[in-house]
């Protein structure tokens, strides 16, 4: 069975897994470790499955928080994660195989025609108007910021305040697809990952910047 991808291996068994744990499983192959995520509610009362009151980033949050220590590729974890909690999101570290950037829709789907005439591919994926490009990390040095947006004067605290890109590296995560959103869709693969080299980060940076203040 080496070289078959795993998704096909559970078909062949005639085991039907539920999406999200077909896809996290695909994620690990890739090296990509993950953990449970919150999901929203479907019915009456609360948002998030976390059941915090007022929770601020309903379905879209780690469920434990030690995630980075949690985190894994372990196939029988992720199994028995997944089985125990198949409504659980799927969360990404980010600043270990790759980081992320995080822009807003005006400004990542045009880009991405820009990516293709300079022939720079990576995976891309759409969470709402918000458009996520997963490069080759950079890890994060000491001296520099995690964040990094369209105006440089900006301090921003949340992605909602500020018009630009925010870069998601160590410590930080992405929710990736098939999540579930608050607003019932979900997150999607626009170009998933095929097992090739990730992007340069510098390089998507230097051609997202030229769609910041389109």
């Amino acid at each position: 069975m080496v070289g078959v991808p795993l998704a096909r291996r559970v078909k062949r068994r005639g085991h039907r897994r539920p999406q999200k744990i077909t896809a996290v499983l695909e994620y690990a192959q890739l090296g990509w470790a993950a953990c449970p995520g919150a999901h929203p509610r479907g019915e009456g009362g609360r948002a998030c499955s976390c059941d915090r009151i007022g929770c601020p980033d309903p379905g879209a949050h780690p469920l434990s928080p030690a995630w980075r220590l949690q985190a894994t590729t372990d196939p029988a974890l992720l199994t028995r994660w997944w089985q125990q909690n198949p409504d659980a999101n799927i969360i990404l570290p980010t600043g270990r195989v790759f980081d992320v950037f995080d822009v807003p829709a005006s400004m990542g789907l045009p880009a991405l025609a820009a990516m293709d005439a300079a022939h720079v591919h990576g995976p891309v994926a759409e969470n709402g108007d918000r458009v996520l490009f997963f490069v080759a990390t950079r890890g994060a040095p000491e001296d520099e910021d995690e964040w990094w947006s369209c105006h440089l004067d900006a301090d921003p605290e949340t992605i909602e305040s500020t018009p630009g890109l925010r870069w998601h590296c160590r410590d930080s995560y992405v929710l990736a697809p098939p999540s579930t959103r608050v607003d019932g869709d979900q997150v999607r693969w626009i170009r998933p990952p095929d097992g090739r080299p990730l992007p340069d980060p510098l390089r998507v940076l230097d051609l997202l910047a030229d769609f910041c203040d389109s």
